[in-house]
Protein backbone atom coordinates (compact mmCIF):
# COMPACT_ATOMS: atom_id res chain seq x y z
CA UNK A 1 0.00 0.00 0.00
CA UNK A 2 0.84 3.15 -0.71
CA UNK A 3 -0.12 5.06 2.51
CA UNK A 4 1.97 4.09 5.37
CA UNK A 5 -0.53 5.78 8.27
CA UNK A 6 -1.69 2.59 9.82
CA UNK A 7 -5.64 2.08 9.54
CA UNK A 8 -7.45 0.06 12.16
CA UNK A 9 -10.73 -2.02 11.88
CA UNK A 10 -13.05 -3.52 14.50
CA UNK A 11 -14.94 -6.61 12.94
CA UNK A 12 -18.30 -7.41 14.52
CA UNK A 13 -21.40 -9.25 13.16
CA UNK A 14 -24.96 -8.32 12.65
CA UNK A 15 -27.66 -8.63 15.35
CA UNK A 16 -29.54 -12.06 15.26
CA UNK A 17 -32.48 -12.07 12.89
CA UNK A 18 -35.14 -14.39 12.59
CA UNK A 19 -33.41 -16.89 9.85
CA UNK A 20 -30.45 -17.05 12.05
CA UNK A 21 -32.87 -18.12 15.01
CA UNK A 22 -34.55 -20.65 12.71
CA UNK A 23 -31.20 -22.02 11.74
CA UNK A 24 -31.80 -20.73 8.22
CA UNK A 25 -29.06 -19.24 5.35
CA UNK A 26 -29.71 -16.12 4.74
CA UNK A 27 -26.56 -15.09 2.34
CA UNK A 28 -27.43 -12.78 -0.13
CA UNK A 29 -31.26 -12.19 1.37
CA UNK A 30 -32.61 -10.72 5.01
CA UNK A 31 -34.43 -11.18 7.65
CA UNK A 32 -35.75 -9.00 9.99
CA UNK A 33 -33.84 -8.28 13.97
CA UNK A 34 -35.99 -9.85 16.12
CA UNK A 35 -36.46 -7.93 19.47
CA UNK A 36 -33.23 -10.03 21.27
CA UNK A 37 -31.19 -9.04 17.83
CA UNK A 38 -32.30 -4.96 18.39
CA UNK A 39 -31.20 -4.94 22.09
CA UNK A 40 -27.96 -6.72 21.44
CA UNK A 41 -27.08 -4.14 18.80
CA UNK A 42 -28.23 -1.42 21.30
CA UNK A 43 -25.74 -3.37 23.83
CA UNK A 44 -23.00 -3.15 21.38
CA UNK A 45 -23.47 1.04 21.13
CA UNK A 46 -23.36 1.37 24.29
CA UNK A 47 -20.10 -0.85 24.76
CA UNK A 48 -18.55 0.98 21.87
CA UNK A 49 -18.63 4.14 22.86
CA UNK A 50 -15.74 3.15 25.17
CA UNK A 51 -13.24 3.17 21.63
CA UNK A 52 -12.82 6.23 19.75
CA UNK A 53 -14.17 5.42 16.43
CA UNK A 54 -13.88 7.63 13.22
CA UNK A 55 -16.82 5.94 11.08
CA UNK A 56 -18.83 2.93 10.46
CA UNK A 57 -18.31 0.82 7.41
CA UNK A 58 -20.82 -1.60 6.88
CA UNK A 59 -22.56 -4.22 4.83
CA UNK A 60 -25.41 -3.07 2.24
CA UNK A 61 -27.44 -5.86 3.77
CA UNK A 62 -30.88 -4.97 5.50
CA UNK A 63 -29.87 -6.79 8.46
CA UNK A 64 -26.61 -5.19 8.65
CA UNK A 65 -27.37 -1.91 8.23
CA UNK A 66 -30.04 -1.71 10.48
CA UNK A 67 -27.38 -3.67 12.90
CA UNK A 68 -25.80 -0.80 12.33
CA UNK A 69 -27.62 2.30 12.76
CA UNK A 70 -29.08 0.81 16.27
CA UNK A 71 -25.21 0.87 17.06
CA UNK A 72 -24.77 4.68 15.60
CA UNK A 73 -27.46 6.71 17.41
CA UNK A 74 -25.05 5.72 20.57
CA UNK A 75 -22.09 6.68 18.23
CA UNK A 76 -23.10 9.01 16.40
CA UNK A 77 -20.24 9.13 13.50
CA UNK A 78 -20.10 8.83 9.93
CA UNK A 79 -21.57 5.51 8.14
CA UNK A 80 -21.07 4.22 5.05
CA UNK A 81 -22.07 0.89 3.08
CA UNK A 82 -20.07 -1.47 0.64
CA UNK A 83 -21.83 -4.34 -1.17
CA UNK A 84 -18.44 -5.83 -1.25
CA UNK A 85 -19.23 -6.66 1.97
CA UNK A 86 -22.13 -8.56 1.92
CA UNK A 87 -22.34 -12.27 3.03
CA UNK A 88 -21.35 -15.40 0.74
CA UNK A 89 -24.00 -15.84 -1.59
CA UNK A 90 -25.36 -18.75 -0.94
CA UNK A 91 -27.58 -19.74 -3.95
CA UNK A 92 -30.03 -22.53 -4.47
CA UNK A 93 -29.45 -23.34 -0.87
CA UNK A 94 -30.95 -19.49 0.31
CA UNK A 95 -33.92 -20.04 2.54
CA UNK A 96 -32.74 -23.25 3.52
CA UNK A 97 -32.29 -25.08 7.01
CA UNK A 98 -28.92 -26.07 7.95
CA UNK A 99 -29.78 -29.11 8.50
CA UNK A 100 -31.46 -29.80 5.28
CA UNK A 101 -27.78 -28.44 3.73
CA UNK A 102 -25.64 -31.15 6.21
CA UNK A 103 -27.76 -34.04 5.40
CA UNK A 104 -29.04 -33.27 2.32
CA UNK A 105 -27.55 -31.06 0.06
CA UNK A 106 -23.81 -31.20 0.95
CA UNK A 107 -23.23 -34.85 -0.72
CA UNK A 108 -24.71 -33.96 -3.48
CA UNK A 109 -21.58 -31.77 -4.40
CA UNK A 110 -18.22 -33.02 -5.60
CA UNK A 111 -15.51 -34.00 -2.73
CA UNK A 112 -14.05 -30.85 -4.23
CA UNK A 113 -16.49 -28.57 -3.02
CA UNK A 114 -17.90 -29.81 0.31
CA UNK A 115 -14.73 -27.94 2.27
CA UNK A 116 -12.01 -25.65 2.25
CA UNK A 117 -11.14 -22.74 0.46
CA UNK A 118 -13.25 -23.86 -2.94
CA UNK A 119 -16.94 -24.57 -1.25
CA UNK A 120 -19.01 -23.21 -3.43
CA UNK A 121 -22.85 -23.57 -2.86
CA UNK A 122 -25.10 -24.60 -6.25
CA UNK A 123 -25.12 -21.08 -7.86
CA UNK A 124 -23.67 -18.92 -5.47
CA UNK A 125 -20.39 -18.03 -4.57
CA UNK A 126 -16.56 -19.88 -3.30
CA UNK A 127 -15.16 -18.21 -0.49
CA UNK A 128 -12.06 -17.31 -2.06
CA UNK A 129 -14.06 -14.81 -3.94
CA UNK A 130 -15.60 -13.62 -0.40
CA UNK A 131 -12.25 -13.13 0.88
CA UNK A 132 -10.78 -11.08 -2.23
CA UNK A 133 -14.09 -9.02 -2.17
CA UNK A 134 -14.32 -8.51 1.19
CA UNK A 135 -10.08 -7.55 1.34
CA UNK A 136 -10.97 -5.17 -1.32
CA UNK A 137 -13.20 -3.23 0.94
CA UNK A 138 -10.94 -2.92 3.30
CA UNK A 139 -7.70 -1.90 1.42
CA UNK A 140 -9.90 0.82 -0.73
CA UNK A 141 -11.46 2.09 2.95
CA UNK A 142 -7.91 2.16 4.61
CA UNK A 143 -6.44 4.37 1.34
CA UNK A 144 -9.67 6.35 1.77
CA UNK A 145 -9.90 7.39 5.25
CA UNK A 146 -5.77 6.46 6.13
CA UNK A 147 -5.11 5.90 10.04
CA UNK A 148 -8.91 6.24 10.83
CA UNK A 149 -10.31 3.86 13.63
CA UNK A 150 -12.96 1.68 11.42
CA UNK A 151 -15.84 -0.25 12.80
CA UNK A 152 -17.02 -2.74 10.57
CA UNK A 153 -20.45 -4.43 10.50
CA UNK A 154 -20.52 -7.32 8.21
CA UNK A 155 -21.46 -10.94 8.42
CA UNK A 156 -19.95 -14.51 9.69
CA UNK A 157 -18.96 -16.01 6.59
CA UNK A 158 -16.90 -12.23 5.57
CA UNK A 159 -15.28 -12.00 8.98
CA UNK A 160 -14.44 -15.80 9.74
CA UNK A 161 -13.21 -16.04 5.60
CA UNK A 162 -10.70 -12.42 6.18
CA UNK A 163 -9.46 -14.07 9.61
CA UNK A 164 -9.36 -17.57 8.11
CA UNK A 165 -7.03 -16.59 5.45
CA UNK A 166 -4.80 -14.17 7.32
CA UNK A 167 -4.32 -17.37 9.88
CA UNK A 168 -3.39 -19.31 7.13
CA UNK A 169 -6.26 -21.78 7.51
CA UNK A 170 -7.25 -24.41 5.24
CA UNK A 171 -10.89 -23.92 5.99
CA UNK A 172 -11.17 -28.14 7.11
CA UNK A 173 -13.85 -29.36 9.38
CA UNK A 174 -10.90 -31.10 11.46
CA UNK A 175 -9.38 -27.54 12.45
CA UNK A 176 -10.54 -26.06 15.64
CA UNK A 177 -12.76 -23.15 15.75
CA UNK A 178 -10.93 -19.69 16.37
CA UNK A 179 -14.03 -17.20 16.50
CA UNK A 180 -16.31 -16.73 19.34
CA UNK A 181 -19.45 -15.12 18.85
CA UNK A 182 -20.79 -11.73 20.37
CA UNK A 183 -16.93 -10.53 19.55
CA UNK A 184 -14.90 -7.77 17.93
CA UNK A 185 -12.28 -8.26 15.90
CA UNK A 186 -9.58 -5.85 15.35
CA UNK A 187 -7.67 -6.23 12.15
CA UNK A 188 -4.98 -3.32 11.06
CA UNK A 189 -3.33 -1.66 7.85
CA UNK A 190 0.11 -0.30 6.92
CA UNK A 191 2.46 -0.72 4.85
CA UNK A 192 2.58 -4.52 5.12
CA UNK A 193 -1.04 -4.76 4.32
CA UNK A 194 -3.84 -5.85 5.76
CA UNK A 195 -2.81 -7.70 9.33
CA UNK A 196 -4.51 -9.31 12.32
CA UNK A 197 -4.48 -7.60 15.31
CA UNK A 198 -6.17 -9.55 17.99
CA UNK A 199 -8.95 -12.31 17.62
CA UNK A 200 -12.13 -11.45 20.02
CA UNK A 201 -10.76 -8.72 21.46
CA UNK A 202 -13.97 -7.53 22.73
CA UNK A 203 -16.89 -9.36 23.84
CA UNK A 204 -20.41 -7.93 24.34
CA UNK A 205 -21.95 -8.43 27.50
CA UNK A 206 -25.41 -9.63 27.45
CA UNK A 207 -28.11 -7.55 26.32
CA UNK A 208 -30.64 -6.15 28.79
Amino acid sequence: MENKEKTRFGLIRHAETFWNRESRIQGHRDSDLTDSGKKEAAAWGRRLKRVAWDRILGSDLGRAVHTADIINDHLQIPFEVDPLLREQDWGEWTAKPTHTIIHEELPKLDVDRRSGWLFCPPGGEDRISVWQRSHNALVAAARKWPGSTILVVAHEGVIKNIIYRLCNRIYAPQEPALIKSRHLHWLVIHKSGLQLHEINALRLPEAD
